[in-house]
């Protein structure tokens, strides 16, 4: 049984970034100052998925509990495909609205990060497919974890806050193409 604790799983992932940003500013000879801090923030957004996502709310004596990866023995995969049925299914409505809430505006930064990144990500369909497909990679990832739940609903709120980001984006950019 493999224990990651919240400290080390952010600085392995601030490893790798750094990693591949110091890879890419080798090969292209130059740093685009502008985009580098652009990137930043999704690196930041990405940051908080991943302690959102991997790392449970709870914590016991003041620490958040490390993510555990068993190789020991073979886990029931937990997985809903069909939507909208566990969506509300908490003993407690708050819970429910936490669920609900949480999953969309974790995401509403994606949304907006996304096409001022990629330019190619020009119209809103491009964009709420990129960020159900990062959605869809976090959920797939989730299947590797006990204790994690891999839930179509997710990806559907998850896609939702996208959208929401994609719209705030789009009205932003109106408002200052207009000043």
């Amino acid at each position: 049984m493999i224990k990651i604790s919240l400290l080390t799983g952010e600085l392995c992932f601030a490893l790798l970034w750094l990693l591949c940003r110091g890879m890419i500013w080798i090969q292209q000879k130059k740093i685009v100052w502008k985009r580098e801090t652009f990137l930043l923030l999704m690196y930041v957004n990405l940051a908080v998925l991943i302690r959102f996502v991997f790392y449970p709310f709870f914590t016991v004596n003041g620490e958040v509990q490390p993510l555990i990866i068993s190789m020991n023995s073979i886990q029931p995969l937990r997985v809903n495909l069909i939507p909208l049925v566990n969506i509300l299914d908490y003993d407690i409505k708050r819970e429910a609205a936490i669920n609900i809430i949480g999953n969309v505006c974790m995401f509403i930064p994606t949304g907006i990060i996304m096409p001022i990144l990629y330019k190619r990500l020009d119209c809103f369909w491009k964009v709420l497919l990129a960020g159900a497909g990062l959605s869809l990679v976090i959920e797939m990832i989730q299947l590797l974890f006990p204790g994690s739940v891999t839930d179509i609903d997710d990806l559907i709120l998850n896609t939702a806050g996208v959208a929401i980001g994609d719209g705030i984006y789009k009205l932003v950019y109106r408002f200052i193409r207009k000043a």
